[in-house]
């Protein structure tokens, strides 16, 4: 079942392929920075206290114009939120507000308008309610040229705005609190994320050498024993493996590409519920079959004895014990997957599918192994890490395209290691492995040099590990075994010479 599987799962992993943290700062070519109109695109924190008590903390965005609001909640100043009268602020205040946030909404007039406006009536800041649940970025105009505006604007999405209007029309007394803390530049999450991600590669390019290091002592007992006629044995397809050649390569690109087109434009609730359904078939295979690996050590007659199922075939005892806890550990996910620790669960049935996949599908030459340039977060195909001291909270995630695919090829240089009997610094799994470390540690740089916007993991990752091995091969002067044949020259001991005929001297 594994086997039929694996590339449809394979597929579905490899649309998760960019590393994020989240945008804090967002630039915009489109509406480029003028004098008095120049600052960066923030979002903004609002926490509120009703009636002296703490209340709601909402997120906006701040302005393009005004002054820089201040980064530390030490210094952000609790202030009083008073309605606008007119709500638009289009036109003066009524009364004079003496210091107080201002919350006005949007439309009828442009933005500068309002909190020059606002200012004049003697607003601290001006709190702008969106009329929708978006955030948009509040600009200035090309030809403004009266930019001399001297307090902070921000822009809440249309819930947050509504429910500070209700609290203030029921006659609550509402103060607010606008910060906007900065990002810290390393979060343990990403040391985690990285460590779990070499991790994962690691432990599954092991088992999938170690597998084919069984299969090849096998082979080589029968070819002993005097049976050249299972010479091909594990080519025959008995084993489960999937071996990638170069047009299921292809295939597998241009698959990849209409279904990054399909989700795209598809994706809604029954998508992302479908692909959720979809992850759970994979992650119980995925566990199923590594728990079935570590506990076969001590349970070695109920892997050994089998039953048939229908539809399925043979499966053995043990498969059969751990199945339900398997399927029962999926389901419990899908339905408590919106809970804080539900990331534990996630992760744990990605690892066991990535480690999986990577065991059963073996990439039998370098040729092969150029990877696939998709580069968008699949739902819920990643791993992901709550960043634990960012004051913005949200997740450190990792494609599983960002380590499956990279896997695959690490994988593979360690099979061939076992094969060519090569020591550990002779080889290539250790250069690789180094090699994908590098370069996932290079996206977590670039991630942390650009704000937040999330990376293409495996535009960092192929040049590192493809390049790494490709530049060893050809130094040592094996290119052409590596990318061809996959394996090294090897003379098979057990076949025996002819016979010279005799002759009468």
């Amino acid at each position: 079942m594994a086997a039929a599987a694996v590339l449809a799962l394979l597929l579905l992993s490899a649309l998760a392929g960019a590393a994020t943290g989240g945008d804090i700062v967002h630039h915009d070519d489109e509406a480029p920075k003028i004098p008095g109109c120049n600052n960066d695109f923030i979002l903004v924190k609002v926490q509120s206290w009703v009636n002296g008590k703490e209340g709601d903390e909402f997120v906006g965005v701040g302005a393009r114009f005004g002054p820089k609001i201040v980064s530390k909640e030490k210094h952000a100043n609790r202030t009083k939120l008073t309605l606008a009268d007119p709500i638009e602020c289009c036109s003066s205040p009524k009364d004079k507000v003496s210091g107080d946030v201002l919350l006005v909404q949007r439309g009828k007039c442009k933005f500068t308008k309002k909190a020059k406006f606002a200012e004049a009536a003697g607003a601290s800041a001006i709190v702008i309610i969106n009329h929708v649940h978006e955030l948009y970025k509040m600009v200035c105009e090309k030809n403004e040229t009266d930019l001399d505006i001297h307090i902070p604007a921000v822009l809440l999405p249309k819930d947050a705005g509504s429910a500070l209007h209700t609290l203030l029309t029921n006659g609550n007394a509402v103060s607010v609190q606008l910060y906007s803390p900065d990002r810290p530049v390393v979060d343990t999450a990403e040391v985690f994320l990285w460590l779990m991600a070499v991790g994962t590669v690691l432990g599954a390019s092991y088992w999938s050498a170690w597998s084919a290091r069984e299969a090849v002592i096998e082979q080589e007992k029968l070819l002993k024993d005097g049976h050249e006629g299972l010479l091909n044995v594990e080519a025959g397809g008995s084993s489960g493996m999937v071996d990638i050649n170069v047009a299921s390569a292809i295939m597998f690109v241009v698959v990849a590409s209409c279904f990054l087109i399909m989700l795209y434009k598809l994706m809604s609730y029954w998508f992302v519920e479908l692909l959720v359904v979809i992850f759970c078939i994979g992650g119980v295979e995925g566990l199923q079959t590594c728990l079935v690996a570590v506990l076969s050590r001590w349970f070695k007659p109920a892997v050994e004895s089998f039953v048939k199922v229908p539809f399925i075939g043979a499966v053995s005892h043990l498969t059969l014990a751990v199945c339900p806890f398997c399927i029962a550990f999926a389901v419990l996910w899908a339905v408590f997957r919106q809970v804080p620790y539900a990331w534990i669960g996630q992760d744990i049935l990605g690892i066991a599918l990535i480690v999986t996949v990577i065991q059963i599908v073996r990439v039998p030459n370098l040729k092969v192994a150029r990877g696939d340039k998709t580069d968008e977060d699949g739902v819920p195909m990643l791993l992901k890490i709550p960043r634990m001291f960012d004051p913005w909270g949200g997740y450190s995630i990792i494609g599983f395209g960002d380590i499956l695919l990279p896997g695959l090829l690490v994988a593979f240089a360690l099979r061939y290691d076992f094969v060519a009997k090569k020591s550990l610094q002779s080889g290539y799994f250790l250069w690789s492995m180094v090699a994908y470390g590098s370069g996932l540690l290079i996206t977590y740089v670039a991630l942390n040099l650009m704000d937040g916007h999330g990376q293409p993991a495996l535009l960092y990752i192929v040049p590192f590990t493809l390049g790494t091995l490709i530049a060893l091969g050809w130094k040592r002067g094996e290119l052409q075994n590596l990318w061809v044949k996959g394996e090294p020259e090897r003379v098979c001991t057990h076949m025996h010479m002819p016979l010279l005929p005799a002759t009468p001297n």
